[in-house]
C-alpha cells in the first residue's frame, strides 16, 4: 500500500482525494495536513510515496515542502502531483523545472482526473517510484506504460514523460512542445489506426457527418475484442538522446500509403500526423506492418542534474562482468549503492538471485547485522555501485533519523518479494508433484 499526502485547506481537493482513494483502498492511503509543519514530519518519517500539494490553499506554504523534498531526492523519492488556481499558475510552476513534479493541474481538473491519475500510477509505479534516480547517479533509465483504448490515460503518459524530460533539463521549451505533439499525434493514430481499425476514409465520413472522433472511438469500443487492446509505450532515456517505442494491438495500417496519398494535402481535415511528428522528432520509423513506431530525440548536453547530496562523500566504483564485488564470509560490512548493472548473489555457489538497480543496495544483511558476508556477490556485465561505509551511514542516520526508516522499509519491501517468489516456487512445484512430472523423493 502506498502512502499519499496532502497538504491542503481545500474541500474540493480533499474530497476527490477521498474518493479516488476509496475506490482504491487497498492500494493507497491517505494522510490529511492542513499545517505546513506537521505535513513535513509526515514526509520525513512516513515517506510517502506520493504528495498532493494544494497551491490553492493559502495556509500551506507548498513551496516550502517542495524545497525539502528537492533537498533530499535520493530520500524522497515518488512525486508531486501539484493543485493550481488557473493555468497561468500551471505554466509558472513547470517552468520551475522540479523533476520531483509528476503534474501540475488546475482544481477543476483535479477533481475530474484524480481517480483516474491515481489508477495510472498503481500500474506504473516503476515509473514513479524510481524516475530519475539512476540518471542522476550516471546511468540509464528504461521503462514502460500500458494505456488502454482511452484518450485521456494516454494524455496523462504523455504529460509524465515530456515534464519529466523538460524538468530534469533534456529539452528546451520549444522541444517540449515538439514532443509533446508527436507523442499525441503518434499515440492517436495508434488509438484511431491501430487498436480501433479505423480507416482514413471512415473517419473522413464520420467527421463530414458532424460527428467527433470521441464518439467514433466509443462506438468502437463497443466492440469486447477492441476494447482489450492496450497501447504500449516504451521508453529509454539516455545521457544524449531518448528514445520512444509506441506499439498498438491492432493489424497495423498502410502509413506508407498515408504518406504520400493524403500528407500534402493542405485541404484534408486530417492525416497529417505522421509527418506532423516526422519534423518534430528524429529517426522515425515504423515496422513493417504499421503498428509499432520508433523514434528519437536528443538532449541537452552538459545539463544534468547533480548527484543527491547524500551520496557526494562516498566513492564510486566501476565493475566489468565477472568482476567479484564481495565473497561470502568475507569480514566486511559496507553497503553498496546500484547505480547501473546486474548482479549475481551466490550462497554456497549456488545462484539465488540477481540483483539490479530497482534493489538499490547489495549487502544490507551483513551491513545491519555486523556481520560477515552471507553471499558472494559477481557483476553480470559492466556496473556501477557506490559503496557507503557503514560508520559514515551510520553517522547520517544519527543525524536524520529518517533514513534509518527508509532502509526498514526497503527491506520489508525485498523481504515481501522474496516472500511472493517462494510461494509462487511452492505452487509450481506442487503442481508438477500432482500431475506426476517429478517425484517426492529421490533415491540415487
Amino acid at each position: 500500500m502506498k502512502k499519499i499526502l496532502v497538504a491542503s485547506t481545500n474541500k474540493k481537493v480533499i474530497d476527490a482525494v477521498k474518493n479516488a482513494c476509496d475506490k482504491y483502498s487497498s492500494y493507497f492511503d491517505p494522510a490529511f495536513f492542513s499545517d505546513t509543519d506537521e505535513a513535513l514530519g509526515f514526509i520525513d518519517y512516513e515517506l510517502p510515496e506520493i504528495k498532493v500539494l494544494d497551491f490553492t490553499s493559502v495556509d500551506i506554504d507548498s513551496h516550502r515542502i517542495i524545497a525539502t523534498i528537492s533537498a533530499d531526492p535520493w530520500l524522497h523519492n515518488g512525486g508531486i502531483v501539484a493543485v493550481v488556481k488557473n493555468p497561468i499558475q500551471v505554466q509558472e510552476i513547470e517552468a520551475t523545472k522540479d523533476p520531483n513534479i509528476l503534474i501540475v493541474q488546475t482544481e477543476y481538473n483535479f477533481t475530474e482526473n484524480f481517480t483516474r491519475l491515481l489508477r495510472i500510477l498503481w500500474a506504473n509505479q516503476h515509473f514513479l517510484f524510481n524516475r530519475g534516480m539512476q540518471d542522476t547517479l550516471g546511468g540509464h533509465e528504461t521503462g514502460s506504460f500500458v494505456c488502454g483504448n482511452d484518450p485521456m490515460d494516454f494524455r496523462i503518459y504523455t504529460t509524465f514523460l515530456v515534464g519529466y524530460l523538460y524538468s530534469t533539463n533534456r529539452i528546451t521549451d520549444d522541444e517540449r512542445y515538439n514532443l509533446q505533439t508527436a507523442l499525441m499525434e503518434l499515440l492517436t493514430n495508434a488509438l484511431e489506426h491501430g487498436n480501433c481499425n479505423i480507416t482514413y476514409d471512415e473517419k473522413t465520413n464520420w467527421l463530414m457527418n458532424g460527428g467527433n472522433i470521441l464518439s467514433l472511438i466509443e462506438e468502437k469500443n463497443k466492440d469486447p475484442e477492441i476494447a482489450n487492446r492496450k497501447i504500449h509505450i516504451a521508453y529509454a532515456i539516455g545521457k544524449t538522446k531518448s528514445k520512444f517505442v509506441i506499439r498498438d494491438e491492432g493489424n497495423g495500417f498502410d502509413w506508407k500509403n498515408i504518406m504520400t496519398s493524403h500528407l500534402e494535402e493542405d485541404e484534408e481535415m486530417h492525416g497529417r500526423g505522421i509527418l506532423i511528428s516526422k519534423e518534430m522528432v528524429s529517426n522515425l520509423s515504423y515496422n513493417d506492418i504499421g503498428n509499432e513506431v520508433t523514434f528519437e530525440v536528443k538532449n541537452l548536453k552538459d545539463a544534468a542534474n547533480s548527484i543527491p547530496g547524500i551520496m557526494v562523500p562516498f566513492s564510486t566504483m566501476e565493475f566489468t562482468d565477472k568482476q567479484v564485488v564481495c565473497r561470502e564470509n568475507e569480514p566486511t560490512n559496507d553497503l553498496y549503492f546500484i547505480v547501473s548493472g546486474r548482479f549475481a548473489v551466490y550462497s554456497g555457489k549456488k545462484l539465488v538471485s540477481v540483483l539490479t538497480p530497482a534493489d538499490m543496495f547489495i549487502g544490507e544483511m551483513a551491513f545491519l547485522l555486523n556481520d560477515s558476508r552471507s553471499a558472494t556477490v559477481l557483476s553480470i556485465g559492466d556496473g556501477k555501485l557506490i559503496r557507503i561505509p557503514k560508520n559514515a551511514f551510520l553517522n547520517l542516520i544519527r543525524k536524520n533519523p529518517h533514513y534509518g526508516i527508509f532502509l526498514s522499509k526497503l527491506l520489508a519491501q525485498r523481504l515481501r518479494t522474496q516472500t511472493q517468489k517462494i510461494v509462487s516456487i511452492t505452487n509450481e512445484l506442487n503442481e508438477l508433484k500432482a500431475m506426476g512430472t517429478i517425484p517426492d523423493t529421490f533415491e540415487g
